[in-house]
């Protein structure tokens, strides 16, 4: 695999880079990004410009901000909730989603500018810390499994494929996935290639949203979507950003108050065009890191193809994803939550550090809320002997 920035020289240079491996390195998030904005459009028949510009700018805004492979994602509790069987049948609609956004957005403002967030970080010790970047680590790989088990072969021989190019620094291992990729999509579908030789670029401006927002959008999504969401963004896309982007980099480090306030700032913008919640998480900075990025050069490109694309494809947008097979997805997010998984590998010499982490891991596969909470609790309880871990 390529070598971490742990394991190589830092640049001296803070500046942003575009060469082939800021390219390639671009592309390693597309595993969360697709499946959800996909759904967004297909779903809730949401503006996929709107949608695609406000990635697009906040990538390119986080990019130049800090320097290094910082990613934007989509908040997942809130678009699985959105566009599930309980949501469509309560009702939930774009313009709850787009409350959320908006609702989410002040919430992080709020915490940034009354330090709260920062305050709160503090209570969280490195070994749950640990713990819950490792557990998000195997939640990405179980799901890429997940996407692959479909087509298992051929998904296994893109996956060894891959682990073999990642090896060898000098191949850009994701263009050659991403190429190979939308080979298979046109050859399992027939009618792609014409589909996607007939699209033709038509400029869409995305329309302001807060002036069809209603107080009722607002506080259904607020209730119903942002704050269930919440423990889940804390503990993701705010701690263990933080975390793994200073432990890759120590030369740009960001700061808590920082990633909260730009957490807040994009989700206030997207809401003003009918965008979707957004959030730092920490498997996209892996994702970026396992296929070569080194530097912000990787989320202004990704930033720019993203709005070049809502401003001038969104018309065509569900066909493009198409060339983006579920196999090729599943190797990408496998490879990004491995990435992520050997970020809490640094388990110190106490067993009982060891022991949260390993336990904080368990409960992030299943909630990131409550692994911080078991987290902070297991620290604690051994640290004051109330939980005796046997020799």
């Amino acid at each position: 695999m390529n070598p971490t920035p742990e394991s190589t020289p830092q640049p001296k240079s803070t500046s942003n880079r575009f060469d082939v491996h800021e390219w390639a390195g671009a592309f390693g998030d597309l595993g969360t990004l697709i499946p959800f904005v996909v759904a967004y459009i297909t779903v809730l028949k949401m503006d996929a410009g709107g949608i695609l510009v406000a990635f697009g700018v906040a990538l390119i805004a986080v990019g130049t901000i800090y320097k290094t492979p910082f990613p934007v994602q989509p908040m997942k509790a809130i678009g699985a909730a959105s566009v599930g069987q309980s949501a469509l049948a309560m009702g939930l609609g774009s313009g709850a989603v787009i409350g959320a956004t908006l609702s989410t957005g002040l919430i992080w403002l709020a915490l940034a500018g009354t330090g709260l967030a920062k305050r709160l970080s503090s209570w969280v010790p490195r070994p749950a810390l640990l713990g819950v970047v490792m557990g998000l680590g195997f939640s990405f790989m179980l799901e890429g499994i997940r996407m692959m088990s479909a087509t298992p072969w051929m998904a296994g021989g893109l996956l060894a494929l891959t682990l073999v190019l990642l090896s060898r620094p000098r191949v850009p291992a994701m263009l050659v996935l991403l190429v190979i990729g939308a080979a298979i999509a046109c050859f399992e579908q027939p009618a792609l290639m014409n589909e996607l030789t007939a699209i033709r670029p038509e400029f869409h401006w995305p329309s302001l949203a807060w002036g069809t927002l209603t107080l009722s959008d607002i506080w259904t999504g607020f209730i119903f979507l942002a704050l269930p969401q919440l423990p889940l963004t804390f503990g993701n896309a705010y701690l263990s950003i933080t975390e793994e982007n200073n432990r890759l980099f120590p030369d740009r480090p960001v700061s808590e108050k920082s990633v909260a306030a730009t957490t807040g700032l994009m989700n206030v913008a997207s809401s003003l065009i009918g965008g979707v919640p957004m959030c730092h998480g920490a498997g996209g900075m892996a994702g970026h890191v396992q296929f070569g990025a080194k530097t912000g050069g990787s989320s202004i490109i990704l930033g720019a193809i993203l709005l070049l694309g809502g401003l001038f494809l969104s018309s065509s947008i569900g066909t493009i994803f198409k060339a983006f097979p579920a196999s090729v997805l599943g190797v990408i997010l496998f490879l990004a939550g491995l990435q992520l998984a050997l970020g809490g590998r640094d388990a110190g010499s106490e067993k009982a550090d060891r022991f949260v982490i390993l336990a904080t891991a368990a409960f992030a596969v299943w909630n990131v809320g409550i692994a911080v909470l078991f987290g902070i609790a297991a620290y604690y309880g051994t640290r004051r002997g109330w939980l005796r871990i046997g020799s």
